[in-house]
């Protein structure tokens, strides 16, 4: 083999090693972001109202069925919201489109309020792990105004004042 071919094929091997090393560096990356999401999804209560059971069994949820979407409502003066099923909803939406999603306004209970003091790197982290789920479930029922026809069960979110208890303080 002349030294020239020899060369060539050196290089040929460096320059694979050097992409395979930077694909390696790239997939430890996004691992920790996938990580970090799910640990923010963890402790930001998402499972609370997002997934079906999971605060009835004490957290006893396979992740497999995390995020899908409750279609029990939440009614108030504001109508009836529902928790949307997450996995659908960041699986249709690029990173920029979450990022702008993330900080509007949402309907009570949601608390988004907290998703708007997020960092930018967080919620990346957020958008990070829910789509390594990947697309599961149905779409939730939709939003229902104040005064109109809910077919699904609801809690009723208005706080309530008991007359008797009331008159006696």
């Amino acid at each position: 083999m002349s030294r020239r071919v020899a060369l060539g094929a050196l290089a040929g091997l460096l320059a694979v090693a050097g992409l395979s090393a930077q694909v390696a560096a790239s997939d430890t990356a996004q691992d920790a972001r996938v990580a970090r999401g799910r640990y923010l999804v963890t402790i930001g209560g998402c499972n609370d109202c997002h997934t079906p059971g999971y605060p009835e069994t004490g957290a006893k949820v396979p992740e497999k069925e995390w995020l899908t979407g409750v279609p029990v409502g939440y009614q108030g003066p504001w109508g009836t919201s529902y928790p949307a099923n997450l996995r659908l909803v960041l699986n249709s939406m690029t990173e920029a489109q979450w990022l702008k999603h993330a900080r509007q306004e949402r309907l009570p209970p949601m608390p988004w309020f907290n998703l708007r003091e997020m960092t930018d790197e967080d919620l990346k982290a957020v958008y990070a792990f829910v789509r390594s789920l990947g697309s599961a479930g149905v779409a939730v029922p939709a939003y229902v105004a104040p005064g109109g026809k809910v077919s699904t069960p609801y809690f009723v979110f208005v706080p309530q004042v008991d007359a008797k208890q009331a008159s006696a303080r």
